[in-house]
């Protein structure tokens, strides 16, 4: 691993009790897999207290962020990549459906019900307080400075170039 220092050090084995001096030389699979997987399960576990799951709420946000009603495969093919297998967004939405969270209009768009805004203001609020506990101690600079590192290392594999 070479250094800013021009120092090539090797990649040490993952280890949770890594000293500061020692971090330089972790694995970066590990640790980004590692805060997707607690964070993750964290999130989800929370949301559950509330009956609700996290891509119900993506499926909530996405619904109503836009200019325009989406459709159903709008809607599938944005979340898609998020989600735990191919099928789980389509399931998610017949779900809310069910539920009566979203409705359809004549052009088979989707909409926020009155019950389905109520459900997205809920989660929305409780996702603002776990974001507070996730992001304890960590200031808005230090978290965009760990973003952007993160997202330079998706672009050097991926070969998009240079991120900004």
């Amino acid at each position: 691993m070479e250094q800013s220092t021009g120092i090539t050090r090797d990649q040490a084995p993952a280890d949770p009790a890594a000293t500061d001096d020692m971090l330089a030389t972790q694995p970066i699979g590990y640790w980004s897999g590692l805060a997707h997987t607690v964070v993750t399960r964290y999130l989800r576990d929370e949301m559950a207290k509330i009956d609700v799951t996290q891509p119900q709420y993506w499926v909530l946000n996405r619904v109503n962020g836009g200019r325009t009603a989406p459709t159903r495969e709008e809607v599938v093919t944005q979340l898609t990549p998020l989600a735990d297998g191919e099928h789980e967004i389509a399931r998610v939405i017949d779900q809310l459906l069910h539920r009566g969270w979203l409705g359809t209009d004549a052009g088979q768009h989707l909409h926020l019900t009155d019950p389905g805004e109520a459900a997205r203001v809920r989660v929305r609020e409780l996702v603002a307080e776990l974001r507070a506990v996730v992001h304890e101690g960590i200031g808005d600079e230090e978290y965009v400075a760990a973003l952007k590192v993160l997202r330079r290392m998706v672009a050097n594999v991926t070969g998009d170039g240079p991120a900004a």
